[in-house]
């Protein structure tokens, strides 16, 4: 081999290790900027946030740092979000769930006179009850799995206080399973934690994040939508999600959601209008987005002049 390509390979050979070192010091900047939750608290102006929700938090879920906070320790009536109270203590109880449960008058709802599409005589599985509880927010459907829990309804609603207790939500108190009874009651805190809960289980993600459904009957197939319209959005990456409405509570939504490589926990209660749950949680993404942009453009502008 030549002198000359000897030294042709070898000046290659140094442009090849060059850029690799270059790309791997691009990356650890780029890593550490958006691990570093001190750097992006410095970046967020929570007075540039404007939200249409009474009270509103977002946390961090990875290390339970609040990066926004307005009216989050005053207990509110919570509407149907107690629909992922009332999941956890389904599935804790290790119940049969291709076990079939029939609608009957006494899950007709006695307070509010809500609508439902499940007609007395319906029969479904437990699984089918808690996916149309939890993703369409069906009353009668969380009312049967209440109803046929071991020791009734009442049972049931004992063991979802206990539930509260024991995973620290210290504020709140449930009544029914369904959130029509605006007793049931939490602290934007206390919800966080529970959507933390509700997080560790597999159907809860699963049957709070599809986005429809379609259900089988005797007498018809029926499709049932998810009542939060952003899992249909491909611009947003969920993964739990419940909202509620009673006129006591307003309209409530609760989400885990991945937004900029970062885990965080949205909790959004007594929003002004049927909408607005929506716009606020597109408000707090694109403010989160803003200030992890601004915190990567600073460190990579460090990182290029030393």
């Amino acid at each position: 081999m030549t002198y000359g390509k000897v030294l042709l390979l070898f000046t290659l050979f140094a442009l090849i290790i060059s850029s690799t070192c270059y790309a791997r010091d691009l990356t650890d900047v780029k890593t550490k900027a958006k691990s570093s939750i001190k750097s992006i608290t410095s970046y967020l102006n929570p007075r540039k946030l404007k939200l249409r929700s009474s009270s509103a938090m977002v946390m961090d879920q990875g290390n339970g740092r609040i990066l926004f906070r307005r009216g989050v320790d005053k207990p509110r009536p919570i509407a149907s979000i107690t629909k992922l109270m009332t999941a956890m203590v389904v599935l804790d109880a290790d119940l049969e769930m291709g076990r079939k449960i029939t609608i009957t008058k006494a899950d007709k709802d006695r307070k509010r006179y809500s609508r439902s599409r499940l007609r007395f005589g319906t029969a479904l599985t437990r699984s089918e009850l808690l996916q149309l509880a939890l993703m369409a927010s069906e009353n009668r459907a969380a009312s049967a799995l209440a109803r046929t829990y071991p020791g009734g309804s009442k049972a049931f609603v004992r063991a979802m206080n206990r539930k509260a207790r024991s995973i620290g939500m210290m504020r709140s108190r449930f009544a029914d399973p369904t959130g029509l009874d605006s007793r049931n009651m939490a602290t934007a805190v206390d919800l966080a934690k529970m959507v933390k809960a509700a997080y560790g289980y597999d159907s809860i993600r699963k049957y709070t994040t599809k986005p429809w459904s379609l259900l089988f009957t005797k007498r018809k197939i029926m499709k049932f939508n998810n009542t939060n319209r952003l899992v249909r959005k491909d611009n947003w990456d969920i993964g739990l999600s419940k909202t509620g409405f009673i006129s006591d509570a307003g309209y409530c939504l609760v989400m885990q959601a991945n937004i900029s490589d970062r885990p965080v926990l949205i909790i959004l209660l007594n929003s002004w209008g049927k909408l607005s749950k929506f716009g606020d949680a597109n408000r707090i993404k694109k403010w989160l987005q803003g200030a992890e942009k601004r915190m990567l453009h600073d460190k990579l502008k460090t990182a290029s002049t030393s």
